[in-house]
């Protein structure tokens, strides 16, 4: 599956049809956009950086530093950011089940 979206670097550290783990770069300004998964959660870490991470619950968002991470279970839209000036790494766990991304809208009072 081709990703529908940009960011500085991602590569795969481990995966098999139910399990997932990557690790991902973000420059400045870049996002993962407003998206969810049919079965698997997410699980973040993050390595470097700041990410800010939304949810319908919280469309202001939620900020990460390294060593705090937060798990999102399947069919929760989320939208990940690099919140600071910097780059930002996280180390993201997706499983047990198929991977897919499923686009969605932002909340109406989501901050963009």
């Amino acid at each position: 599956m081709a990703q529908p979206y940009q960011i500085k670097a991602k590569k795969i550290i481990a995966q098999t049809p139910d399990l997932r783990v990557s690790e991902m770069t973000l420059a400045s300004g870049e996002e993962i956009p407003w998206h969810a998964h049919s079965q698997v959660s997410d699980t973040f870490y993050c390595l470097e950086g700041v990410a800010r991470l939304q949810t319908r619950q919280s469309p202001e968002g939620r900020l990460f530093r390294p060593g705090e991470c937060a798990t999102l279970g399947p069919a929760e839209p989320h939208r990940l950011s690099n919140a600071g000036p910097g780059l930002c790494r996280v180390l993201l766990i997706q499983g047990v089940g198929t991977y897919d991304f499923l686009p969605t809208a932002p909340p109406s009072d989501a901050s963009e």
